[in-house]
């Protein structure tokens, strides 16, 4: 009879009370299974399968007349840290991520660092996550410009030779189309050019992807780099054949082609197309004309290899890479 009135009254009070969540509930069975059996601790432990040190940890802070007090409590500790920023910091933070919204807080406190903001990377990470939780800043959406690579046969291509050394800038330097696709029915494309040594890259934008348009392409390297060109890496793309190919040979220029259904060879310029496509294209929102897009794609190109921090060389820009390089050639040549 003492067992069904102690289930009874948890029944009772569970149906005045109707908000008490589910752990509560099993947790004032505990309670009702222990007064039943003869307040036998060791018995109710073992029947609901668990350890006696949660039941009593629980057994003391129950009040029959409250049963909000079999409630799980917040584990937020009292005194939570404060920020130590300033609002300065904080506005200089939100600058830079609006500036460049597909940059991380890595290479936004290099950007601090060079404005003497003396700053952790940690820090500028829990700036970024405070400004989106009050709704401050907000991630772009991506605007309706597709940026595709295109996908051509490749019946006959030959591999850089495993004895060709690369280990300056200029060494190789690896190319690469996209389609972009600004407007509907509109296709343009999009040249990349990458060293694999220093990270630097020239960009351009044409309304066809030719053979002459690719040897224009290979003027426009020559004149942006800031070392000499001594091989390229191509696909088998009939772009790259040609007037291209004739034009390498004119210019001394070594012409590497991959073998089919191989782009991992060509990875660094691949990894450069994603970048672009993340960090320029889908966060521009100009004009969609070949000739605005065009201005500002030279833009990017300067912002990319004088002002983006580089994970891979350390986080100097592709241009503090070069001078620092510069200088190590000069210093060896006096030494010796």
């Amino acid at each position: 009879m003492h067992i069904v009135s102690g289930t009874v009254l948890g029944t009772l009070r569970l149906a005045r009370i109707r908000e008490v969540s589910r752990e509560a509930r099993l947790r004032l069975q505990w309670m009702d299974y222990y007064q039943a059996h003869g307040r036998n601790a060791a018995l109710t432990c073992r029947h609901f399968g668990i350890s006696r040190q949660t039941f009593y940890r629980w057994k003391r802070r129950y009040r029959p007349g409250d049963l909000t007090t079999l409630e799980s409590r917040s584990h937020r500790p009292r005194r939570r840290r404060q920020p130590t920023w300033s609002l300065e910091l904080s506005q200089a933070v939100l600058k830079l991520r609006e500036q460049y919204p597909r940059w991380g807080k890595d290479k936004l406190v290099v950007l601090l660092r060079r404005e003497e903001w003396q700053v952790s990377t940690s820090m500028v990470g829990r700036i970024l996550k405070g400004l989106k939780e009050r709704g401050v800043l907000r991630e772009p959406l991506p605007n309706a410009i597709l940026a595709r690579r295109r996908r051509w046969p490749r019946p006959y291509a030959v591999r850089k030779p495993r004895e060709y050394s690369v280990q300056q800038p200029g060494d190789l330097v690896q190319v690469d189309t996209l389609d972009v696709r600004p407007l509907p029915g509109v296709i343009l494309k999009h040249f990349t050019a990458r060293d694999v040594v220093s990270r630097w890259d020239v960009v351009e934008v044409r309304t066809r992807a030719t053979a002459a348009t690719a040897a224009g392409f290979l003027e426009t390297i020559l004149a942006r780099t800031p070392f000499p060109v001594r091989a390229l890496q191509v696909d088998g793309g009939s772009e790259f054949q040609a007037d291209f190919e004739q034009a390498c040979q004119e210019q001394g220029i070594r012409l590497f082609a991959l073998p089919p259904r191989s782009p991992k060879l060509n990875g660094c310029v691949e990894r450069a197309q994603r970048t672009h496509q993340e960090e320029f294209y889908e966060v521009y929102d100009g004009e969609l004309e070949s000739a605005p897009l065009s201005r500002a794609l030279q833009d990017w190109e300067q912002v990319y290899n004088q002002v983006r921090p580089h994970q891979s060389l350390g986080y100097l820009t592709p241009q503090q890479f070069i001078t620092r390089w510069q200088q190590q050639q000069r210093e060896e040549v006096m030494c010796h």
